[in-house]
This record gives C-alpha cells, structure tokens and sequence, in this order.
C-alpha cells in the first residue's frame, strides 16, 4: 500500500442498498466500451473506480497483514484503514463485497489461531460501523448479500496459493464478478489471489491503493520532471546494485549513502579505514560512475564523514574531511557540507526517489545527515516519493509524512519496481485489461 500526502481516508457505509441475495453463479457482466478504451489507454489497468459494480460480486485482494501483540491484538492498523476506500465504494455501488489478506506466514492447510483475520475482521467491522462476517471455508462457495462484507480466512492457508495452483484460482475467481487487487506490497509475487484469479475472473481491476502506487511510480519513475534525483542507500552494494544499474541510465544525480557509499569512495580511491564496505565490487560501482558520467549525470560523493572508533551508542563523533579518513575510523554519516551540498541538489529536483537513510540515524549522533536529507525532501518543490522500511522509519523520526508526496509501504515490490523487474500482479492486470 502507499500514502499520499493527504492521507488515507476513513469511509463509513452510509445508507446501505436493499439486502438482495446474489447467487453463487457469475452474473453476465459489461463495460462501456468507450469508458473502458479511455481507462486502458490512461495506464494499461483498469479501475474499480472506473467500473459498474451494481448487483455484482466483488472481491477484493487487500493487504491485511497488520502488527499483533501476544495477546492477538492490533497494534497498528493503518493497513487496515487504507483498504476502506476501495470497500466502501463498491459497498456504495451496490456489490456484495468479499475481502481476504495474508496475514503472518501459515503453513499451507493448517489454521492456527495467530494466523487467524479474525482480529482483522473485528476491526474493519468497527470502521465501517456494520458487521464483517468471517468465513472460514470460502473456496467452494460463499453466500453474500448486496451491501454486506465479509472476510475469507487467510488466503496463505489455502493449498496452492503460494504456488498459484491454477485449480485453485480457477475455483476462487468463479466466486466473483469483479477481482480487485489491492495489494500493491504483494505484487511481485505470482500467487493464486495476487495472479491467478485475475487470469481467470470475468473482469480484473486495481483497487485505489493499487493505483495509487503504480501512478505514483510512473510518475516518479516513467515520465519524471527533471532533474531527477534518486537516494539509495544502505549497508550493502551487492543488495542493490540491481536497482543502481537501472536508476544510473534514469536519473540525473544518484546520491548513494551508507555502505554504499564507502564503497563508491573505494572506487573513487578514497580511504575509508575499517567502514563497512564491499571491495569485490568497486568495479561495479566505477561502471555504475562511469555510466552516469556517460550520460552527463552525476554521483555526487561526500566531501565530509561522520566517524567514530565504534558503532555503539555513546561513541564520540567527529567530523572529518573525505580524503582524511584515518585507518581506524568508521563512517557512520556523512557530514554538514555534504548534507548541504545533497540538500541543495534536493531543493533544485523535479523528482526526488528516496530509499534508504544515509547513516546510522538511530544514534542521534550519526543522524544529523538523514535528518537533513528528509527536512531536504520536505520543503522540496519537486514531486518526491520514498520507500523501504528504514525510510519509512526516518520518515516517522523526523515528522515529515505529511510533506512527502507520496509514500510507498509496498516493501519488497517498491525495490523490484526501481529495478525495473516487471510485477506479476501488475502484469495480469494489464494484460486482462487488453
């Protein structure tokens, strides 16, 4: 799921339609052809916002996989929030709704009672203010009205479903009218809810939360307003060298931080003392370097450190220029002149990708670096979008989700799609949609 700047909105119901039974058999469905032309050519998907759901069963693929105590209890359920939109508006069209998540990792055909959406269900059914039904057996059949949501139990528990079992999907899609998948965080995986079902259900669309991710990507990514600016860091090169291969023939500037960028500095013959770094891939950071150069683009390196003796809590920092980085120091941030020369090159930015912190700013003396990076990124005029656990993380530190255009909790598919890997779940969408 993603978060623009103006947040998710809680919906509520309204006045429900009248509770007529659908039956189990897929109703005959249509478009308007010329609707349906206009929505295609826009980014090769359909929407659910862009099609008739009136007397029509909806299934919603969403993703659900929210925080619990050992007690069972929800400790955060933005996720949950987040999927109300796409609900509520098929609720208000007049569908019979169905709404299913992974939730932990379950061993296929068993039901443990941690892996159970019964606490999901409790919840959404608060936020909507009407009652969300759990169904535990759901693949042969399911018995919804008009204006009614239920929960089917954890799609992971269904044999087959990792491994997107073709018979499987086959009986799952017959349950609908409409398939939506709202679950951008899973859309590099290829499973029977995230994949199969919108190969064999009669229409296949994105849900808001979807949408919203892919528009916000393309725009950052597809067609960006230039310069675009990209900040990728993190403790290794080796874990991203895909996604810095493919953004060095995008972007204008490639600001790489951490790890990443004690080995960029090796490559440069920059001394480094005992930082973390990977020395087998230097080569691969100078062709990266070497092909931004190519293309009149740059990788701006630091011209101040942050080091210390030691990573540890109470280690004394000090600022040192790059070039006098003695044999037993440890980068551990980048220092005031490169966070300011970085800041600057944010401000001038039409596009800003942000993923990964530029030194260990969990230690506030290793955070002034992050901290001016993120305030950077808030007060920027450029279109700015960021993802990745540890950016999200920072993003919560410093307050600034409200001035970030857009956030991306997708995760796993937030990386592949900056690799520039195709996504199943997307594919199939657009593929349906021809």
């Amino acid at each position: 799921m993603g978060i623009f700047k103006q947040g998710a909105r809680d919906g509520k119901s309204g006045g429900r339609p009248p509770l007529n039974r659908v039956t189990a058999k897929v109703n005959d469905y249509s478009i308007d052809s010329c609707r349906l032309r206009k929505v295609q050519a826009h980014m090769g998907f359909l929407r659910l916002t862009d099609i008739p759901l009136a007397g029509k069963r909806v299934f919603i693929r969403a993703d659900l996989n929210v925080p619990q105590d050992d007690t069972g209890q929800i400790t955060e359920d933005t996720r949950i929030r987040a999927s109300l939109p796409a609900i509520v508006h098929a609720l208000k069209s007049g569908a019979a709704v169905m709404v299913t998540s992974h939730l932990g990792r379950p061993t296929e055909g068993e039901l443990r009672s941690e892996d159970s959406l019964a606490p999901v269900a409790k919840r959404l059914s608060e936020l909507l203010e009407q009652p969300v039904r759990l169904i535990t057996h759901w693949v042969d059949g399911v018995e919804v009205k008009i204006g009614e949501v239920v929960m089917l139990e954890n799609c992971r528990v269904n044999r087959g479903e990792k491994k997107n079992d073709e018979s499987l999907a086959k009986k799952m899609s017959a349950l609908c009218d409409v398939y939506v998948n709202d679950a951008f965080g899973t859309a590099h995986r290829a499973e029977a809810t995230t994949h199969g079902m919108a190969r064999f259900a009669p229409v296949a669309c994105a849900g808001p939360l979807m949408a919203a991710e892919l528009d916000a990507l393309g725009k950052a990514l597809r067609n960006p307003a230039r310069p675009l600016l990209a900040i990728v860091a993190g403790s290794k090169v080796s874990t991203k060298l895909t996604i810095l291969k493919s953004l060095a023939e995008k972007v204008d500037q490639l600001i790489v931080g951490g790890g990443i960028a004690n080995t960029f500095m090796l490559a440069s013959g920059l001394r480094i003392g005992k930082s973390l770094a990977e020395p087998n891939l230097v080569g691969e950071a100078q062709m990266i370097m070497d092909i931004m150069k190519s293309r009149g683009a740059q990788v701006p390196l630091p011209v101040d450190v942050v080091v210390a003796n030691e990573l540890a809590a109470m280690a004394r920092a000090n600022r040192v220029l790059s070039d006098a980085v003695s044999a037993d120091d440890l980068i551990l941030d980048i220092g005031p002149d490169t966070s300011q020369k970085f800041a600057d090159l944010i401000s001038k930015a039409g596009t800003i990708v942000w993923n990964g912190p530029v030194g260990v700013f969990e230690y506030d003396q290793f955070a002034a670096g992050t901290k001016t990076i993120a305030l950077a990124i808030a007060k920027a005029k450029g279109f700015s979008i960021a993802g990745g656990g540890d950016t999200l993380a920072a993003i919560s530190k410093y307050k600034i989700a409200d001035q970030v255009s857009y956030i991306s909790t997708g995760g796993g598919a937030f990386l592949e799609f900056l690799e520039g890997r195709q996504l199943p779940a997307v594919a199939i969408l657009e593929a349906q949609a021809r």
